[in-house]
């Protein structure tokens, strides 16, 4: 069983783990599987209404971060006895409407959950990805290598092609440099 790795509470990267293994788990350890890809979020807002309909959360837990924060800890705390938590946030965006202290604070909120859950003895394990748009690939003559389109002056289209990136590489290069990210994904 891949959790018994894992800490019991506790936030990390998805890394080796797949979303089926850890939703097997779950349901083998008979704890709740809590999942938002959130791949096609653009802002905070998107992010927490997401977040809120994918948890089966009330409407109020997408108002804010404190609102979320109430729903996985107050709110699931009174509704009941909890057997534990394995939560999965996958490709959390990774762009200007949504920085680098945006994806921090929604971070922070389930590491405080974790230490909420951790102190009433119940497992809280959250693993995350984040994701960048890789550039299109384009040959010499302009022609997209990748079947995305480019405009007649040369401009290339945006791509909806999401790269998983480590944090520790989001920290070690920038995801404008789109050599780089073409290079790690060839």
């Amino acid at each position: 069983m891949p959790m018994l790795t894992v800490k019991t509470n506790i936030v990390q990267s998805i890394r080796a783990f797949r979303v089926p293994q850890l939703q097997e788990a779950a349901q083998a350890m008979g704890h709740h599987f809590l999942y938002a890809n959130l791949a096609q979020t653009q802002s905070k807002q998107d992010i927490l209404d997401l977040i809120a309909k994918e948890f089966s959360f009330a409407p109020q837990a997408s108002k804010n971060f404190d609102a979320l924060s109430d729903g996985l800890t107050d709110v699931l705390h009174k509704s009941g006895t909890q057997p534990g938590f394995i939560v999965v946030l996958e490709h959390i965006p990774a762009h200007a409407k949504f920085d680098k202290e945006a994806r921090e604070q929604l971070l922070d909120i389930f590491r405080e959950a974790s230490d909420f859950w951790s102190d009433r003895k119940v497992p809280f394990r959250c693993f995350y990805s984040f994701s960048v748009a890789r550039a299109p690939s384009v040959d010499k003559g302009g022609v997209a290598l990748d079947g995305l389109d480019v405009l007649e002056d040369g401009e290339k289209m945006p791509t909806d092609k999401l790269v998983d990136v480590s944090p520790m590489a989001l920290r070690m290069s920038s995801p404008f440099n789109a050599g780089y990210w073409q290079a790690a994904t060839a």
